[in-house]
């Protein structure tokens, strides 16, 4: 449908798009916390906002996911009812992480008609993430 180059602009556009709609600077890269990062995702079948622990060691994985998942009632009484929560989710490159991520699917970063939508999505779901990651930082860190 849309070339590289094409997609790759459009891209662009959205994250430009939402940048000036909700300008404010996010967390995501920036946990303080090794291999535990909040990210944005939106594709062309869906559009998520996730907590991913990604070290290349299992234990370690394991060790964060843990402490997430002892604070999952607190996040979805408190938070984000519909969370998912998953110790192994794959990403497109194959890649095994573990991930607490809430998604709307049927939407699609090349259709503009989905982008409104989206961006409230993106918006208010990674503010009460960030909110939830930053009040219980310390547990999940120690």
């Amino acid at each position: 449908m849309f070339n590289k180059d094409e997609s790759k602009r459009i891209r662009q556009e959205f994250w430009t798009s939402f940048g000036k709609e909700y300008p404010r600077k996010w967390l995501l890269y920036n946990t303080k916390i090794k291999d535990v990062t909040l990210k944005f995702t939106f594709t062309t079948k869906k559009a998520q906002v996730s907590i991913d622990i990604e070290p290349s060691d299992a234990i370690i994985r394991e060790y964060y996911f843990d402490k997430f998942v002892s604070l999952k009632n607190i996040l979805i009484s408190e938070y984000i009812s519909d969370i998912m929560i998953t110790d192994a989710y794959e990403l497109d490159n194959g890649k095994i992480i573990s991930r607490l991520y809430i998604e709307i699917e049927e939407v699609s970063i090349h259709n503009r008609n989905t982008w409104e939508t989206t961006m409230a999505f993106l918006h208010k779901n990674m503010s009460k993430l960030e909110e939830f990651f930053l009040e219980y930082k310390d547990f999940i860190d120690n």
